[in-house]
């Protein structure tokens, strides 16, 4: 299987980003790519510095923010996953960060309520997101069982393990993980870890420019980087072979060594 990362700036106008979204999709298409995966909080640039903020953008799921992107997976015959603002209906200070996984047919697979929210670097995003209540599921697809995890959630090793032990091949992780001191060296290093710890395929797409610091990353289940980005708009890609998963596993058995009894529940 191949997966293509867009890594791409947002800025603050919805179609604009659509469009350049349809433009990233069929680009993914024509190198032959399988599924492809754009950031988190692309829908539109709603930071601090914007001026514009997330209740003001969002959409329901069958908006025509999500209806373009199902229109072009389905045109395109290929996967997409997209992190948009989802409206709420009872609050009008506050909507979902959430990530539409999109099937080849155009049908929404899974949308996935970013649930631990980046209050973290003098950041508030619990001011203007609703933390999502959903559990964390794989969805399955021919090419094997994939998980969804969102940016400041790769801090929380928690999260990957319950959608390891529901036997996950890969992570598709959109983030917009701002720049900052340290920062680069966290994403990589806790990127790395996710699939080392769990023996997944670990494919992050970043947000670029504004404040966002790209380097968009896919790793194996050993944790060896098969693709990068930079610090510019770009659509990088990898094969996939799900039998690498099952040979690591083979040698690296740690998922299944695992002993719960020892382990706090809290």
């Amino acid at each position: 299987m191949k997966v293509a990362i867009a890594q791409l700036t947002t800025s603050v106008d919805k179609l604009d980003n659509l469009k350049k979204a349809k433009n990233y999709i069929a680009k993914a298409k024509g190198m032959g790519a399988d599924f492809v995966i754009l950031p988190e909080l692309y829908m539109a640039l709603a930071t601090p510095s914007s001026g514009i903020l997330p209740v003001e953008v969002a959409e329901p799921l069958d908006g025509p923010f999500v209806t373009g992107l199902s229109e072009m997976a389905r045109e395109n015959e290929i996967y997409v996953v997209c992190g948009i603002f989802e409206s709420k209906v009872d609050d009008d200070q506050r909507a979902y960060n959430t990530t539409v996984f999109i099937d080849r047919s155009g049908e929404v697979l899974q949308s996935y309520r970013k649930t631990h929210l980046y209050d973290a670097f003098s950041y508030k995003e619990s001011d203007t997101i609703v933390p999502g209540k959903n559990q964390y599921k794989v969805v399955e697809t021919e090419f094997g069982k994939i998980g969804l995890m969102v940016c400041y959630e790769i801090r929380f090793p928690e999260i990957a393990r319950q959608l390891a032990l529901q036997e996950a091949d890969i992570l598709f992780i959109p983030a917009g993980w701002v720049a900052g001191t340290m920062k680069e060296d966290h994403w990589e290093t806790l990127l790395r870890a996710r699939a080392i710890e769990n023996t997944v395929f670990v494919c992050a797409s970043n947000q670029v420019g504004n404040i966002f610091s790209g380097r968009s990353l896919m790793v194996d289940p050993m944790g060896v980087i098969t693709a990068s980005g930079g610090e510019e708009e770009t659509l990088i890609m990898t094969d996939i072979e799900l039998d690498r998963v099952h040979r690591v596993r083979e040698k690296l058995p740690s998922v299944i060594h695992r002993k719960p009894e020892f382990y706090a529940t809290t």
